[in-house]
């Protein structure tokens, strides 16, 4: 049986959030071609694999080497090409996290593989096991769909919060299975010198139910604390668009967009954004939007669901008040 292979990222200890993503979007492709779903996890232990074979998976390759260096895209790479030389997968799903994207290409080239990017919906012919990918084109103002060619396997990078992860099922079982690879120092280029962590506080913005958007037409950095305020009432976090950070006024580690991060929140609250496309891109997932702009003909304004036409400073404060009110 073929088999579809997740590249399943480890963050401090434990699997990446995109991993039950991955799964997810794997056991969709499973479903018409009937391969087998398994997770690649390099670097990873035996807890792990039970882990992904929790969320959906029916097998997890365990991989090791004193070589592989967390964080370090080199080692990601020469490990999962590898395993692809052994296992010989029909498709690899990788997310578009940094470590990802940068593993994903390399990969596919060498294995003289077909790829496609930032892909937001996958399915596959029954027949011919061959994969099409949804991915957003002209600045996410288009869908387009494309398929590989007969060469395997077929890399596909998904966005995040694409697929939703399935619920942890302790009852599922599968094979954990650890791979004895051996990786070549001369193909490692970099080395991880340092790790730095950014201190935050509250939600993080990929996780969070509801986000406050602060947008260029507030004007400059000072009204943030306001949104921070209002973000804080509904147990949410504050994002922005990529003006807003390329202005400085906040870090780009807020950016939301297509050249920021993938938000999917049941509720996003836009202060003062245009809706460019880019930042629709990032946001598109929302499942309600709610635009506060001076501007009703907008692209934010034009598709909200519910939209304030007023200065945000008449509306913020009244908001918060009218919230902590209702408890």
């Amino acid at each position: 049986m073929s088999e579809i292979l997740i590249f399943a990222e480890i963050e401090e200890g434990d699997l990446h959030s995109t991993a039950g993503e991955l799964i997810a979007a794997g056991r969709k492709i499973s479903d018409d071609t009937g391969d087998s779903v398994s997770v690649a996890i390099i670097g990873g232990n035996q807890d792990l694999g039970s882990k992904a074979i929790a969320l959906g998976a029916d097998k997890a390759y365990i991989a090791n080497d004193n070589a592989i260096s967390e964080g370090v895209a080199d080692s990601y790479l020469a490990a999962l090409h590898k395993i692809c030389l052994e296992v010989e997968p029909n498709v690899v799903l990788s997310s578009k996290t940094p470590i990802g994207r940068a593993v994903g290409p390399r990969l596919a080239y060498r294995l003289g593989s077909g790829i496609a990017q930032d892909c937001m919906d996958v399915s596959a012919d029954s027949g011919s096991g061959r994969v099409t990918a949804t991915r957003p084109v002209y600045g996410g103002n288009a869908m387009a769909k494309f398929t590989f060619a007969e060469k395997n396997p077929q890399v596909i990078i998904m966005r995040l919060k694409a697929f939703e992860s399935a619920e942890p099922d302790s009852g599922r079982s599968g094979d954990v299975v650890e791979l004895n690879i051996s990786l070549d120092e001369s193909d490692l280029k970099t080395k991880l010198v340092e790790t730095v962590k950014q201190e935050s506080e509250g939600v993080r913005l990929e996780d969070a139910s509801v986000i406050i958007g602060m947008g260029r037409g507030l004007g400059g950095p000072e009204p943030f604390s306001q949104l921070e305020d209002l973000a804080k009432v509904f147990n949410g976090a504050v994002g922005a668009s990529r003006a807003v950070c390329d202005a400085g006024w906040l870090d780009h580690s807020y950016q939301i967009g297509l050249t920021g991060k993938t938000v999917t929140p049941d509720v996003y609250i836009t202060v003062g954004i245009s809706g460019a496309s880019q930042h629709m891109a990032g946001m598109s997932g929302s499942k309600n939007i709610v635009a506060i702009n001076r501007d009703e003909d907008s692209n934010m304004v034009q598709s909200s669901r519910f939209a304030v036409i007023e200065d945000y400073k008449k509306v913020i404060p009244a908001l918060i008040e009218e919230i902590k009110n209702l408890g």
